[in-house]
């Protein structure tokens, strides 16, 4: 059955599509014409801001208000500036920090970039309470495990990034902060009764709220008592029940990309899991990141195909396209702004830093850089000291395959820097950075979240909260490595 003009253009209009490339395929462009309510943008479309500039003027042509989001988040997840690490700290740092001006301050120079680029949507700020050390999703991209500090930093960045008119997107309601699971993998559970949901995980929610910010996206986790055997995305409960009723959200409801595994998965397919959270209350639908146009015609159909047999209300079809030109009126497109400071993230990682134990003894070391993986939502980003050392040697290696004999061995009688991630996580990191400590003097630059591990034996344990370029160029300093 052909799908009805009215319902395609009312589906359409409640898609963030995407596509590959550093430039529109026609099909792209073609669909912003007859309704698509716009793309995201990845790290495969950037290659440098004027190129960016350029793709979203070409998109804007098409029709001038269309929303061009991105994942900006500062920190670790970057695609402004994933060829090289971002400039600015992430949010973890800047919790460390507490200093909620700051926080605005670099939040509107991100926005300044994204407006300079002509994106108008920020996928960010992430402002889930980060309690799970091993939370392999949140992280470092949590302002820290505090509800009340966490809330205070989440409404100053949504107060930085629309001030320069960028639509801020507070994420992932109503709290991924607890998960020891990745939901673009599987649909993660947080089984907690819905007080300690209140107390622990809503109240950066309910202050980005009240700082009005523009959209709130949903979580693609399991709460049993709110949502029972599904994710939050296609919850009723979750999504109108608390966030639209009891917190009283007025803005745009955004999902998780649908491709993703809790969501996908748990619908038996990205158009079904389309049409389950727009009845949820959802208003604008991530397709992902692999989309094609075959694709979106398929979620369009299926949309279209869930008025028809009764799964959508039309009324809510309606109420979720209206919702997002609402939100796509509000949002100004790219004003060719130039950035603000560039040295304001360097500043803001350097003051982030802290450093345990004494830095006494540790001149002209070996550093040992411990290769590590990245999530989906980081991609592969480059971290770690090397681009700001001056001249130190650096040798990268794999924890588990290194010899601490030969890393001995390398280093004679120089002192040695361990650079990691989540250097906890793993016995044979942990074991391999004791039995260097027990040889030489040793510095532990942790790079990741920290936990409260340290190990036995070394001079000095560096945290900076991140591992950006800039948190990369602070930890450099602070060790008298930095190139002049």
């Amino acid at each position: 059955m052909a799908t009805d003009p009215g319902l395609r253009r009312l589906g359409l209009r409640t898609l963030l599509a995407a596509f590959p490339g550093t430039s529109a395929p026609d099909w792209a462009v073609a669909l912003l014409d007859e309704g698509l309510a716009g793309h995201t943008l990845f790290g495969t479309n950037v290659a440098d801001r004027d190129q960016v500039a350029g793709l979203t003027a070409e998109l804007r042509r098409a029709r001038p208000d269309v929303l061009i989001a991105i994942d900006e988040e500062g920190g670790d997840v970057t695609r402004l500036a994933h060829r090289t690490g971002s400039p600015y700290p992430g949010n973890a740092a800047l919790g460390a920090v507490d200093d909620v001006d700051l926080t605005r301050s670099v939040y509107a120079a991100i926005g300044t970039d994204l407006a300079a680029t002509g994106v108008n949507l920020n996928l960010a700020p992430t402002v889930d309470v980060n309690t799970a050390d091993d939370n392999p999703i949140i992280g470092t991209r949590s302002f820290g495990a505090d509800p009340a500090r966490v809330a205070r930093h989440a409404a100053a960045a949504v107060a930085g990034l629309q001030e320069v008119g960028v639509a801020a997107c507070a994420k992932h309601f109503p709290g991924h902060g607890a998960t020891v699971a990745d939901s673009h993998l599987e649909l993660p559970t947080v089984d907690v009764p819905l007080a300690v949901l209140r107390e622990r995980d809503l109240p950066p929610f309910a202050a980005v709220v009240a700082a009005g910010v523009q959209a709130v996206m949903t979580a693609h986790i399991r709460v049993p008592e709110l949502t029972g055997d599904g994710p939050a995305t296609f919850s009723p409960a979750a999504v109108t029940g608390l966030l639209r009723h009891e917190y009283g959200f007025r803005g745009a409801v955004v999902t998780d990309a649908l491709e993703m595994r809790g969501a996908a998965e748990s619908a038996g397919g990205i158009g079904q899991a389309a049409v389950r959270a727009l009845a949820a209350g959802a208003d604008l639908l991530c397709v992902g990141a692999d989309v094609d146009h075959a694709l979106v015609e398929a979620v369009v159909a299926e949309i279209a195909a869930g008025v028809r047999d009764g799964r959508l209300a039309a009324g809510r079809l309606e109420e979720a396209a209206e919702r997002t030109a609402t939100l796509a009126a509000w949002a100004k497109s790219g004003n060719g702004a130039a950035p603000l400071d560039t040295t304001l993230g360097y500043a803001a990682a350097r003051r982030a830093v802290r450093v345990e134990g004494s830095l006494t003894g540790l001149a002209g070391p070996l550093v040992v850089h411990l290769e590590s993986g990245h999530s989906i939502a980081e991609g592969r980003v480059p971290w770690g000291l090397l681009p700001h050392l001056d001249g130190t040697e650096q040798v990268s290696v794999v924890a588990a395959e290194a010899s601490a004999e030969a890393l001995l061995g390398r280093a004679g009688a120089r002192p040695i820097v361990v650079v990691g991630r989540h250097t906890h996580r793993a016995t044979a990191t942990r074991a391999l950075i004791e039995r260097l400590a027990a040889a030489r003097p040793v510095a532990v630059v942790e790079m990741g979240w920290p936990s409260a591990w340290r190990p036995v034996g070394v001079r000095a344990f560096v945290t900076t909260y991140g591992a950006s370029h800039a948190n990369g160029r602070a930890a450099a300093e602070v060790l008298g490595l930095a190139a002049r």
